[in-house]
């Protein structure tokens, strides 16, 4: 349309008289469209950071850690693109966090022993200050407060587009109540006010419809007014139309989303521009508006069927989720008493806990209260699992004290050299060492090595000894051989007692002869025994006769206080015969600790030796405790 002149006094006048026909059908057709929207509820509009498609990311594999330089990275980004990636490393953190304070330390995987299997308290996790968790709460006060700036100027942007389009309802209204604009100069400023009112953000939601009332009551008013003529009208409207056009492909479009979520966003948006574009043609009013009507319909009915879809779910998920509490109420039913049924039972309760972490959400209603129950069954669990535990480290500690008070005395053994009495003593901490209980699996190998250290010292420093004792033992086995072939050479007479003093002095220098080579040991004994033997035989004196004639003999040769000396002498030899049968006690209660095997059979072999001449040796000194009543009887007749 051209501008307006002086010259175009006739269009006026015809546009006088034919807005009289035109305002009722264009009122009419603003009226119906303006209705038409309005019978349709539309949500608040989003707010901008809403809008925005966020990128999916996966945060079920990140450790919390993780977690907090993820949230830190984030809050370097538009705090309106970020919030549902915030919100999963929110709840992922909770998760994590839940799980680290209801459960220790990770039991090891290795099977129980018979010195470790007690040690699984010793690995319960302790109270500690959660810097993790302080960080992470650090970062989420300044996303919130971040959020929070950034809504305040939201709220303070929209009272300043309230106040634009106050503004230019105003702008309007003067415009509609000026009669002296031409035609083409009113509808540029008409439309020049309506692309400014559309570039206008979001104003307060209280104050939308009565705003929106106002801005189309001034458009009706500018519109009767300024007497437009019919094909302005309907070139205005046509535009309208090919708007609403491009709105209900939109909507249809979203009929296909993949995601309902950002449809029905979408479709709020689509709505709220709806209402904003003017009346279209009366005859295609119906039916563009049933069009959009029809996208939007399917879009409500997708979102409905899909949150119905998520109530079954959560039902369902709800049903499974109280099934693991009943399993977890029947397995903790029964306390353990085996560290095994402990760590089993563990083992099955941190399944149910994975299998929990792998269902859905539960009604939110009901969330909190399921969550408590299951966790309350583990956490009583691993209450009553500690104090078991500390019962079992109190047993290892007092092990552990009755181990280092048997490594102090294998380690005083180690530097003695009396080595028959020290490996009997050292033999016996051994068998003391496998009767005390375990310790902890942490201290359990250093203790033992220190023992066995001990142990391995002594051993070694006998071995070296008699490693060096043997080269001797070829001197004292010539020496020993010469004494022999001298006692089978010698002639005995006819004194008895003179040849008991021989043989008495051959078997003084056998003895002071010392050690001779295993091999030969027992030959020479023997033999020697035997010429012996064969000795008293032919002399008709037996060994013990010879050795209870030599103690006569002495104590007939008694001077001095002979009362004093047979009373130490009675007390010397009992003690000796008390002494002799606690060694012979001892060595046959050892005798049933040796395994079989060639050195236990050596072994055994010498105690039995050691226990025939203990015998014998007790015979012997009971023999003389009866020379000793005999000669004190003699002394009392004589007196």
């Amino acid at each position: 349309m051209e501008e307006m002149t002086p010259n175009n006094e006739t269009l006026e006048q015809n546009l006088e008289n034919t807005v009289a026909t035109e305002t009722n059908t264009v009122a009419e057709n603003e009226n119906n469209a303006t209705a038409s929207i309005e019978e349709t509820p539309v949500a608040e509009t989003p707010q901008a950071e809403e809008k925005a498609v966020e990128p999916q990311v996966d945060y079920s594999n990140y450790s919390r850690e993780e977690l907090v330089d993820a949230l830190r990275a984030l809050l370097d980004e538009d705090v309106t693109t970020i919030r549902s990636r915030v919100a999963d490393i929110r709840n992922r953190f909770a998760e994590l966090t839940a799980t680290m304070q209801q459960q220790p330390a990770e039991q090891p995987e290795e099977q129980p022993t018979a010195e470790n299997e007690e040690t699984a308290a010793d690995e319960q996790p302790e109270q500690v200050v959660d810097a993790v968790a302080d960080a992470f709460r650090t970062l989420y006060g300044r996303y919130r407060a971040l959020r929070q700036q950034h809504h305040e100027a939201m709220e303070a942007q929209k009272r300043k587009n309230l106040e634009a389009k106050q503004a230019l309802i105003e702008e309007m209204r003067t415009l509609a109540d000026s009669g002296e604009e031409q035609v083409k100069q009113a509808m540029d400023r008409f439309n020049d006010i309506q692309e400014r009112w559309k570039a206008i953000g979001e104003v307060p939601r209280e104050e939308m419809n009565n705003l929106w009332q106002s801005y189309h009551f001034q458009i009706e008013q500018f519109f009767n007014k300024l007497k437009i003529n019919r094909e302005l009208r309907a070139l205005d409207q046509k535009k309208n139309l090919e708007q609403k056009i491009e709105l209900c492909e939109k909507a249809e479009e979203l009929i296909v989303e993949p995601s309902v979520t950002k449809a029905f966003k979408a479709l709020q948006d689509l709505r709220a521009r709806w209402k904003e574009t003017g009346p279209v043609p009366a005859e295609q009013n119906e039916e563009i508006w049933q069009r959009f009507c029809a996208a939007a319909n399917q879009i409500d009915q997708r979102r409905r069927e899909y949150y119905d879809q998520r109530k079954e779910e959560m039902d369902n998920n709800l049903l499974a989720k109280q099934a693991l509490i009943a399993k977890a109420e029947e397995l903790t039913a029964k306390e353990p008493e085996t560290t095994k049924e402990w760590n089993d039972l563990t083992s099955a309760l941190d399944e149910l806990l994975k299998v929990w972490k792998t269902i859905g959400t539960v009604p939110r209603e009901v969330n909190e209260e399921i969550w408590t129950k299951f966790k309350g069954i583990i956490d009583r669990h691993y209450e009553a699992k500690k104090e078991h535990f500390g019962t079992i480290r109190d047993e290892q500690n007092a092990n552990y004290q009755k181990k280092v008070e048997l490594c102090l005395k294998a380690e005083a053994i180690a530097k003695r050299e009396d080595w028959k009495k020290a490996t009997e003593e050292l033999l016996q901490l051994q068998k003391e060492w496998k009767e005390t209980g375990a310790t902890n699996r942490k201290v359990s190998e250093k203790i033992w090595q220190r023992f066995r250290a001990a142990c391995d010292e002594f051993f070694a420093k006998k071995g070296e000894f008699f490693k060096e004792r043997r080269t001797s033992e070829a001197e004292n086995l010539a020496k020993k051989e010469a004494i022999l072939a001298e006692l089978k050479a010698h002639t005995f007479g006819d004194n008895r007692e003179e040849n008991i003093e021989t043989i008495k002095d051959f078997q003084r220098r056998w003895a002071e002869a010392g050690f001779v080579p295993m091999a030969d040991k027992e030959r020479l004994h023997k033999e020697f025994r035997a010429v012996i033997d064969g000795i008293f035989e032919h002399l008709k004196i037996s060994a013990r006769e010879a050795e209870e004639t030599a103690y006569r003999e002495r104590l007939h040769n008694i001077g001095g206080d002979a009362k004093k000396f047979v009373s130490n002498e009675r007390q010397e030899l009992t003690e000796r015969i008390e002494k002799l049968r606690s060694d012979l006690a001892l060595w046959e209660n050892n005798l049933g600790f040796l395994a079989s095997s060639k050195q236990a059979d050596l072994l055994k072999a010498e105690f039995e030796k050691k226990m025939q001449g203990a015998r014998q040796q007790i015979a012997l000194l009971q023999a003389k405790l009866r020379i000793l009543k005999e000669t004190e009887e003699g002394e009392k007749k004589e007196e």
